[in-house]
């Protein structure tokens, strides 16, 4: 139940805006999502993060908060492919620095979202909604009988995420979060991490990641010439997975890409490269849930961020 240091916001049409073509079959996001109702049939549920409490905790660039709302807009305008319905389930938003409260929100609403068949997408917010999008899937699991479910997390971020949280949980602790709540109900920790930056990640936080046994492809990696062998060694990963949760942390594409983030990278990964990934995934059968992180729109040029975040939100939607 949510907090009341967490609150709501229901649908806003005012944010679903664009052109309207006169030719057949030619509607866009912003004809065709729809409030989420109690009894909707499956479909695809986005749903707003409004929260960087996180962000500010790690000592980022706040701004991450009006996240949701800026990639609704850059979403609405384009061209619908899908066959299921999609709908926005509206915001769970942070009050002040209230980040676990609005994350057992996000938790309690994704565990719903799930039960009633919906593919949820959480549009962010601070990279601290990953440890709420685990939270949700695994309250889910639980619910339906799993004992140890062996839930894949793939995370597409220049940033493993990965510092102690006995100090401070925030947008840069959620897998390490995510690791203790594994370790404390004896289920196995499978996190891959794809597009990291040697230069952005400390040595110990290298040395953590081995000690949990964390598929690592660094940037560097991720080119054209090996792209083949990082999706073989994807796919190997998700063989051995009963369900996936994708977080995309927009700062692993490069700063021309994505400047309104929290952290721009200096290199980066492609979105070129991205999608053959993301397309991996998501057509693997196993997907439940999906989050996009850290845009940031007080600090976009030419809302480049959030067309490319809403680009990859109608990559992942477009095969129902």
């Amino acid at each position: 139940m949510s907090s009341d240091r967490s609150r709501h916001q229901d649908f806003d049409i005012t944010l679903w805006q664009g052109r309207t073509d006169p030719e057949p079959d030619s509607e866009r996001w912003h004809q065709k999502i729809q409030p989420l109702t109690e009894n909707a049939s499956p479909g695809c549920a986005l749903i707003g993060f409004a929260c960087d409490a996180g962000v500010a905790r790690n000592q980022g660039r706040v701004g991450a908060a009006e996240g949701p709302a800026a990639l609704r807009r850059a979403l609405a305008p384009l061209a619908w492919h899908r066959q299921a319905p999609a709908y926005d389930a509206g915001d769970v938003c942070c009050e002040g620095d209230a980040m676990e409260e609005a994350q057992q929100a996000l938790a309690d609403r994704l565990a719903s979202l799930l039960a009633a068949r919906h593919f949820p997408v959480v549009l962010g917010g601070g990279h601290e909604v990953a440890y709420a999008s685990w939270s949700g899937l695994a309250r889910h699991l639980v619910a339906r009988g799993e004992s140890a479910p062996r839930i894949g997390i793939i995370n597409l971020d220049a940033h493993f995420d990965l510092r102690n949280p006995s100090h401070v949980r925030s947008s840069g602790t959620p897998f390490a979060q995510i690791a203790n709540d594994c370790a404390q109900r004896d289920w196995p920790f499978r996190y891959a991490c794809l597009g990291v930056s040697r230069a952005a990640n400390t040595r110990a936080l290298f040395h953590r990641a081995n000690e949990l046994g964390v598929m690592v492809r660094e940037d560097r990696e991720i080119t054209v010439q090996r792209l083949a062998d990082i999706e073989q060694d994807l796919a190997d990963f998700i063989r051995d997975c009963d369900h996936l949760y994708l977080t995309i942390d927009l700062d692993v594409l490069p700063a021309a890409e994505a400047p309104g983030v929290s952290a721009p990278a200096a290199r980066g990964v492609s979105l070129a490269l991205i999608e053959p990934l993301i397309e991996g995934i998501r057509d693997s059968g196993k997907l439940r849930l999906a989050d996009l992180a850290e845009l940031n729109p007080g600090r976009d040029i030419d809302g480049r961020t959030a067309r490319a975040a809403a680009r990859l939100v109608h990559l992942l939607t477009l095969n129902d």
